[in-house]
């Protein structure tokens, strides 16, 4: 085991000792602040975890979890702001698409989705997460594909930040067919339509949450995705 992953061990292990020692202080104070700022929470959750899933990728792909022209902090920031975006559509799909589905006659979704676990919560977060993944998710998974070819283009440097995006630029060099045949066509289905089942189930306020933690296998999903372009 390398230094890096032995130390990446610790603090991984030290933060879930911390929580289940302090489980009912920090769940409180996770559960205050997140319904007092709910969209600064979701900056803070994907800033920090969906960037350590890139630098999971990292450490897949070329063995360490950071270089220079990783761009740490700019990654942060552009996580942060998609993490507020994620919670902005996670909103709009859990509030819209219950009470479209019983308009098209399935009656009792919206009161099921706010009631235990039920066989017809279950169909309702399906039909969410469903929702959701085949017309937000290509749109997010693409913005997020051309913040990070933008970053890498100017070697991590914070200028990347206010630096104009040449939209035009990255979309004619990104690698649509991998975009397509695997990030598309293979994950969404496979992968997030089920998972984000699980995330609608959730009460509201660990959905975010959950789907950061999510964010990690995304990194998973990327390094994979990337390993298959070189290819």
């Amino acid at each position: 085991m390398r230094k890096a992953d032995l130390y990446a061990s610790i603090i991984f292990t030290l933060l879930l000792v911390c929580f289940l020692l302090c489980k009912a202080t920090i769940s409180g104070v996770y559960l205050s602040v997140t319904a007092e700022h709910p969209y600064l929470m979701a900056f803070v959750k994907f800033a920090i975890l969906a960037t350590f899933g890139e630098m999971l990728a990292l450490r897949i792909k070329s063995g360490v979890y950071y270089r220079n022209e990783f761009g740490i902090f700019p990654k942060m920031v552009v996580w942060g702001l998609l993490g507020i975006w994620i919670a902005f559509a996670m909103n709009v799909f859990a509030e819209g698409t219950p009470f479209i589905i019983e308009q098209i006659g399935l009656h009792g979704l919206i009161a099921a989705m706010n009631e235990p676990f039920s066989g017809l919560k279950l169909l309702g977060a399906f039909c969410i997460s469903a929702m959701m993944n085949t017309s937000f998710a290509p749109v997010f998974m693409t913005v997020h594909k051309i913040t990070d070819i933008h970053i890498q283009q100017h070697h991590g440097h914070l200028k990347s930040l206010i630096i104009p995006i040449k939209v035009k630029n990255i979309l004619s060099v990104m690698d649509w067919k991998t975009q397509w045949d695997f990030v598309f066509k293979r994950t969404i289905p496979l992968f997030w339509i089920p998972a984000h089942t699980i995330t609608f189930i959730l009460p509201a306020n660990f959905r975010v949450l959950f789907a950061a933690l999510l964010s990690v296998a995304l990194g998973l999903i990327l390094s994979i995705a990337s390993l298959k372009s070189a290819n």
